[in-house]
């Protein structure tokens, strides 16, 4: 088996797996409907001449350089071009308002901005004449920015800066130690905050995950699908610096809406996906398999029921008959939807409901629970096969890494991983850094096979007036699997019980519409849609303790999203700004 290796710095990383790979594709995008790749080659040529030209204008080693792109080849280039010039990259999600932009520019200082459209540059430009930038990048043509400041096009400083790779590759000095990038955490509640992460933290991130694609998969070649925001550091290290190491493939998917057809023409072998991604998923694949009749829908009853028995340990050659019908008949047609090679779809990003990583595993495909925090690179812990996987846990730490459960049961953290603090913000950096330990504010333990189960976040935690601690994310978790529920948040801290803020599921609510000849907006009002709605709260209430019961519920004016600042753009709700927005409402709850 071909080991993971061990590289000073990022860059060199790439570099040396440019000059294995050579020709071989590298990076796909679609273009006029067909997907098209640039080589690892055509990669290097480019970082090396875009490196170049950021010298030549100026930027020193340790210049922060802001960068806003959607996922695409060129956000992999200009990642390693920033830090290829000595530079230390900022990147940040497309989804940020000027005043976000504003935030970031001021706090990290950036010296040179990347930017990949004229359309992202409208909200990003009025921050930037307000900044200390001194130019500003443009991946494609920047209308209407021209002007307003320093504007070069990206093509023409290609052809101005051919590219010595050689020569690129020899420069870089970085040691593991080194800064490599600030990643913004999105935060669910107030100003973001720029967490310094270092060459080594990533590469041990991806070597430890290198590690667990090696020894439990076969390390083969890769192809992965990026769709997370590469602003985030999941998809960052996982979902780029991992497939470098690995000398694989990535393909940049198209969007949420594309996202099922991408998979099924790339055939990825591993992806990296948010929970929420998966819930969204599973409510599809389940309604499909509904729709095609009782006897498609009795194998996937019987699917999910043996998968419940294994992950409890009760395995029984009763069940074999069914496994091997499965095994011809609804499995293969599931497998096939993500492309037929997928080896493991990885879960991170928050909480993963345990029935959500079921109902995978029972359709035949690998699902992996990891743990992190973007101030630990930011994987910490991943099921593995070889660990055996239960759903209920995020498996054990990564090697290299160090865990243990405090006094009050907070999970903390040390390891080469662990961020060099926060950028300019040593009082929020002495709060989660001490003993050189990171506090991650996560409440878990180890089961038996020293694998991580997160219980709780303690900044989360609802404590109800009898001073009983209740866990929202699990409450709602259970909600949003429900059919009926789009989306879900529970309310009820110092309060006698637990209250709902509910969003219809839009599909649920225009097919329950039609079947009782209603609008969409009629039936909101119909209080035979608020029983059925009722009816899933109660479902869900059946299978809880009496203090995490949902006794009464309000529904939202709108779905949480990342535009209405009521989700962060890795898919978590904010919760103090949902609250504000219905605290009188919720609070009514309590009176009538």
């Amino acid at each position: 088996m071909r080991a993971i290796e061990s590289f000073p710095n990022l860059v060199t990383m790439f570099f040396a797996r440019a000059k294995e790979r050579g020709d071989a594709p590298f990076l796909w995008r679609k273009v006029d409907g067909t997907w098209q790749s640039l080589s690892w080659n055509a990669v290097a040529a480019q970082v090396a001449s875009l490196a170049a030209a950021l010298k030549a204008r100026g930027l020193r080693p340790g210049d922060p350089v802001m960068l806003v792109s959607e996922n695409r080849p060129e956000f992999c280039i200009a990642d390693l071009a920033i830090m290829a010039a000595g530079c230390i990259t900022v990147p940040t999600y497309t989804t940020n308002t000027t005043r976000d932009h504003q935030h970031i520019l001021t706090d990290s200082g950036a010296r040179a901005v990347i930017v990949s459209t004229a359309k992202l540059a409208a909200t990003l430009m009025p921050a930037v004449v307000r900044s200390q930038a001194g130019f500003v990048i443009g991946m494609e043509q920047l209308r209407g920015a021209q002007g307003q400041c320093d504007c070069v096009l990206w093509s023409d400083l290609l052809a101005q800066y051919p590219a010595d790779v050689d020569a690129c590759a020899l420069a870089q000095t970085a040691t593991r130690t080194d800064q490599a990038c600030i990643i913004y955490t999105s935060g669910t509640g107030g100003a973001p905050r720029g967490v310094m992460q270092h060459h080594g933290a990533i590469l041990a991130n991806v070597e430890g995950a290198g590690t667990v694609v090696a020894e439990d998969f076969g390390w083969d070649e890769e192809v992965f699908l990026s769709f997370l925001p590469l602003s985030h550091a999941y998809e960052h290290s996982g979902g780029q610096f991992l497939p470098m190491l690995l000398g694989g493939q990535i393909y940049y998917a198209e969007g949420l809406e594309k996202l099922a057809s991408n998979i099924e023409e790339t055939r990825p072998t591993i992806m990296v996906v948010v929970p929420r991604l998966f819930e969204v998923l599973r409510a599809r694949i389940m309604k499909s398999i509904e729709k095609q009749g009782k006897f498609p829908t009795y194998l996937m009853g019987q699917a999910l029921r043996i998968a419940a028995k294994e992950q409890q340990g009760r395995k029984s050659l009763l069940d074999r008959p069914m496994k091997a019908l499965l095994a011809r008949t609804l499995i293969p047609k599931i497998r096939a939807r993500f492309g037929g090679r997928m080896k493991a779809l990885v879960s991170g990003g928050a909480p993963l409901n345990p029935d959500v990583g079921i109902f995978f595993d029972a359709m035949g495909l690998t699902l992996l629970q990891g743990y992190g925090q973007t101030e630990a690179g930011p994987i910490i812990s991943c099921n593995r096969p070889s660990a055996g996987i239960a759903m209920d846990t995020v498996g054990p730490p990564l090697d290299g890494v160090e865990v243990r459960i405090a006094d009050d049961g907070e999970i903390l953290v040390r390891g080469e991983l662990v961020m060099h603090g926060y950028w300019r913000n040593p009082t929020e950096t002495e709060k989660v850094l001490r003993g050189g330990w990171l506090h991650t504010g996560d409440i878990g333990e180890f089961d038996a096979k020293g694998r991580i189960r997160i219980t709780d976040r303690k900044k989360d935690l609802i404590v109800n007036d009898k001073g009983d601690n209740v866990s929202p994310q699990k409450v709602e978790g259970m909600l949003t699997l429900q059919s009926e529920i789009g989306q879900a948040m529970v309310y009820g801290d110092r309060r006698p019980y637990l209250v709902g803020l509910i969003v219809p599921d839009a599909e649920w609510t225009r097919e329950w519409a039609q079947a009782q000849g209603l609008t969409a907006e009629a039936a909101s009002t119909s209080p035979a849609y608020q029983a059925a709605l009722r009816a899933a709260v109660d479902r869900v209430n059946a299978d809880l303790s009496v203090i995490e019961r949902v006794r009464r519920f309000i529904l939202a004016d709108e779905a949480f999203t990342i535009e209405n600042e009521e989700m962060t753009p890795s898919m978590k709700i904010r919760r103090h700004i949902i609250r504000k927005r219905y605290a009188d409402r919720l609070d009514a709850l309590y009176k009538a």
